[in-house]
Order: C-alpha cells, then structure tokens, then sequence
C-alpha cells in the first residue's frame, strides 16, 4: 500500500492511466482534485509483486471547524475489479491510515456498482463495510439513479435510428428551425450561468458558482466541455459534459423558458452523444433521474425527457461505509440527517 504523490506528474499519469482503462468515474480522477477545492485529497494505490498499479482509491478529505472531526469521502469509488482481495485489504490499510492522520471518523464509498450485480455488492459487504441499499427518494451524495445509453459500437446513423420517434422528431426539428449547437470555453460561461440562474429559480435548487464551472474546464482540460445552443443569437440551452473512462457523463444542464418549441435540449443532448460516440466510448451518462419511479413528482419530466433516447435506468447499489469512531458517527449521522448532505458538501 501506498499513497499517491499528486506532485510527481509521472505517477499522476500512471494513475489515470489505470482509472481510466477500467472504466472508473471523472470523479475518482487526480484532475477533479483541482475542482474540490475546499477538500483536501489523497489517492490510496496498491500494486502487484510486479509492481503494477491494481487499486486505487481518490479519497476527499472533509474538514468542518472544531468540534467537528473530519470524514473521508471515495466517490464512485475504488476501482479494482472486485475479485482480488488482497488488492482491497490495501486499500482499507490506508483509510485506516488516513483515519488517523486526520482523525476521521468514517468513510463512505459509493462505486460505480449497480444494484444487480450481487458478487461486487458481496466483495465489498465481506469486507466488513456497513451498507445502506438504495431506496426511492435518498439521494445520498450521489444520485442512485442514473439514465444510461449503451453505445456498443453504433455508429451515428444507428444511435439515431435506435430513439423514440417523438425524439428523433425533435432533435430535426431544432436543426431544421435554425437552432445551433457549438462547443465554447470559458469565455461563454456568463451565458451559461444566465440559463442556470433561469433554471435555479424554475426548479428550486442550488446552484454552483462560476468559479466551479471554471475551475471544472481548467482541471479536466479538453475532457470538459461546454455546449451551448443558440437562436438568432440568443443562448437558449446549456450543458457542462465530462469524457472519461470510456463514458461521456451530461454533468450540468440548464435552459431558458422562452422558445421551448424550438427544442434545443433534444439537440444539444445529440451533440454531447455524437462527440461519445467520436472519441470511440462505450457510455453515454445522462447521470441522475431521481424520480423515475414517481410519474407525480414535479421532476418526472426529467426521466421522461432522457427516455425519449431509448437508454436504460442504472441503478447503483448504494453507499458502503467504514466506520472508525462509532460513537462519533452516530451522533454525526443525526446532525447530517437534520442538516442534509448538499449543505455541508
């Protein structure tokens, strides 16, 4: 076992060399530590008798003012493939190191597993982690229910021939009324910002700020990318999408209420699928439906919209927890109960 040296670019690379050729998250890159800014990080490694990279873990590091004691976040993480035990036992060697350097009181995972894929969710149960199965409506930190379209080598002609007919309609409809979609950089982030603060309020979330959408393009680099569509002119939708590990992830989307016939977000969705299919990916991540099961929550129209590409529901199992201060972590649990997650990440 040993710990990532974020400073050395030769090892860095090697990391991402093997998160990536495994098909693990953006968020269990080395490069999203620099969008986590008020985390601290760490990567845990563990290699063969060859010396080979065969697990890893991108750790965040929480720290709330005292009394309150840090915890240790993994997210969409670790990657390995779930069969070397050895490799595992590694990497719980250095949380447990990193529980006492900082004086961590847990630490949570919520991997890249989907609910069906019981000897994963077994591998990591066996391990002595505690964990919490999906239910309806907890999000966790992470949404548990993402809308996925498997690629499985199409070309465009095929992907496109493979959606609901209404979206095929829609997406044409939006290229034959004169919509434009295009890639930007950061120079175009105050038109994106102007459709989320729209959204914002339309839907009732929070947002982040322009900061984090920058610093997202500069850490990620040319795996972040910027699609606006436009109108005579006018910004009429907006996506923030990340290319890694073999998958396209739609991150953020916002839109405008005005000229919605024109149907901008079918096109611009289009686009960030064409550029998957491009760079030779496997996935096309349209990330979290939340309320998928519930055709009378307000933000049904969400899974409606994303199912109109024929994809498939990916439920993840859930939430694996270490726990090094049990005491701690009880009372901690009812603050965060009281409080929610998003408040305090």
């Amino acid at each position: 076992m040993e710990f990532l040296n974020f400073a050395d670019q030769e090892a860095v690379r090697e990391y991402e060399d093997f998160v990536e050729s495994r098909g693990g998250s953006y968020l269990q890159s080395a490069h999203w530590c620099g969008v986590k800014q008020n985390w601290r990080h760490e990567a845990v490694l563990s290699r063969d008798s060859q010396g080979r990279l065969r697990a890893t873990a991108l750790v965040l590091v929480k720290k709330f003012p005292p009394p309150l004691r840090p915890f240790l976040y993994c997210p969409r993480g670790p990657v390995w493939d779930y069969e070397n035990v050895a490799a595992f036992e590694d990497l719980m060697e250095g949380l447990e190191e990193l529980s006492r350097k900082y004086r961590a009181y847990y630490c949570k995972m919520d991997p890249q597993v989907e609910e069906s894929e019981d000897k994963k969710v077994h591998t990591l149960r066996a391990a002595g982690l505690s964990f919490v199965p999906w239910r309806q409506d907890d999000l966790g930190i992470q949404c548990r229910s993402n809308y996925i379209l498997e690629l499985q080598g199409r070309d465009q002609d095929q992907l496109l021939a493979s959606f609901k007919s209404k979206c095929r309609y829609n997406i044409r409809l939006a290229q034959r009324k004169g919509v434009v979609c295009g890639v930007y950089g950061k120079e175009r982030l105050d038109e994106f910002m102007a459709l989320m603060e729209e959204t914002s309020r339309r839907d009732g979330f929070q947002m982040r700020s322009r900061a984090y959408f920058a610093r997202m393009m500069d850490s990620l680099g040319d795996r972040c990318r910027l699609y606006l569509c436009h109108y005579q002119g006018e910004a009429l939708s907006g996506a923030i999408c990340v290319r890694y590990g073999g998958r396209v992830s739609y991150v953020y989307g916002a839109s405008a209420s005005r000229r919605r016939e024109l149907m901008p977000n079918y096109l611009m969705q289009w686009e960030m699928i064409r550029w998957a299919e491009e760079s030779g990916c496997e996935i096309y991540d349209f990330e979290g439906v939340p309320h998928w099961h519930d055709p009378s929550h307000p933000n049904y129209g969400v899974y409606q919209f994303k199912s109109g590409f024929n994809g498939r529901l990916a439920v993840y199992a859930g939430e694996f927890t270490q726990t090094f201060a049990r005491r701690y972590k009880a009372a901690f649990d009812r603050v965060l109960k009281w409080v929610g997650y998003q408040k305090l990440l």
